[in-house]
């Protein structure tokens, strides 16, 4: 059966101001229309008002402005999303790592395993390997020669982390993530290919969290840097050389080219697409699916994307712009003329 607590205690343990009863039992984070009569919810935007008139929930976490808008017990909060963050985690806390190593898992005996780690079903860990305190390595993982996982970390079924790479301590990385397969490095003699060892590592710093299938390649020559606190999600491509600033956090599906640098406190839409050997401020914040070309040097939110239409309108608008440069052109032709135009008449 699942535990409860009072409303009282949650508020006694991660702060906040307690308007109502104390006493109330919640078990379980919901969200305003789903919420059950021991479920706790959250308001963080105005036009959600009314579905919290519906709710179902024994208490609501609200901003200040919003601490008004409900007779139910609620909690008072400056930031009510990131207030419901911390309640979801303290009612739902990771599954506690049971040390040991598998039977059918291989270890080299050359590894080093913390005894309070955990190493899943069919994992392989490499010679000169390293597993600290409470770490957690799932079935089918794969870590390479001479890498490295820190303490707490949690790493899913299937991820593989190549040699020398490091994860540090309490990350989570979720199934199929690849961290340190070799970067796209190429060069071109006589049209033929030539690979470039890549060298490098990749480096994962604390408290980051790596999204299902996403990739971070090593360095060619340099490391690759993921910096403390960074959020990946799912099936993000990171090339070699790039460093992520720390608390960044990268949506689905965003790609980022080789020795580009992404600042600190930045947040990348899903689908973005960043060029390599370029520079992002901190705090920059880059809408979905649009295409960053050049360095950013100053903090804010870019955006280019097209805007969407019926297909019939956006195949016209299309036409259109790709005359711009005929029109401008014309422009600048009939600037001219009327500027001969003008200069006559004086």
């Amino acid at each position: 059966m699942r535990k409860s607590f009072r409303l009282g205690d949650i508020v006694k343990r991660l702060g906040g101001e307690l308007i109502g009863d104390a006493d109330v039992r919640i078990h379980q984070v919901a969200s305003l229309e789903s919420a059950r009569p021991t479920d706790i919810t959250f308001l963080a935007q105005s036009r959600f008002l009314p579905q919290l008139d519906q709710t179902q929930a024994a208490a609501v976490i609200l901003g200040p402005e919003a601490r008004d808008a409900s007779s139910l017990p609620r909690i008072i909060s400056a930031n009510p999303y990131a207030y419901f963050a911390r309640v979801s985690a303290f009612l739902n806390p990771p599954a506690v790592v049971k040390p040991g190593i598998h039977d059918s898992a291989v270890v080299d005996k050359s590894a080093r395993i913390a005894g309070s780690a955990s190493i899943g079903a069919c994992a392989v860990i490499g010679k000169h390997a390293q597993v600290a305190d409470h770490a957690s390595v799932g079935p089918g993982c794969f870590i390479g020669e001479a890498a490295s996982i820190g303490a707490g970390s949690r790493l899913h079924a299937n991820v593989t982390v190549y040699h020398d790479c490091r994860i540090g301590a309490r990350c989570i990385v979720h199934a199929g993530a690849v961290i340190g397969a070799d970067g796209f490095g190429i060069a071109k003699e006589e049209g033929v290919w030539r690979k470039i060892p890549q060298i490098g590592r990749a480096l994962i710093g604390d408290d980051v969290e790596i999204g299902a299938n996403t990739t971070i390649d090593r360095g060619a020559l340099d490391d690759t840097v993921i910096e403390d606190g960074v959020k990946l999600d799912n099936q993000i491509q990171i090339a070699h050389n790039v460093r992520v600033g720390a608390n960044t956090a990268i949506a689905a599906c965003v790609g980022i080219a080789g020795s580009a640098k992404i600042g600190r406190n930045c947040a990348l839409g899903g689908a973005a697409m960043i060029y390599g050997h370029i520079t992002l401020a901190d705090n920059v914040n880059v809408s979905a699916g649009t295409l960053i070309m050049k360095s950013l040097e100053q903090p804010g939110t870019y955006t280019g994307v097209y805007p969407f239409s019926s297909h019939q309108r956006w195949l016209k608008n299309a036409v259109h712009v790709r005359q711009l440069d005929e029109l401008a052109r014309r422009v600048r032709e009939l600037e001219g003329r009327l500027g001969k135009v003008e200069r006559g008449k004086t």
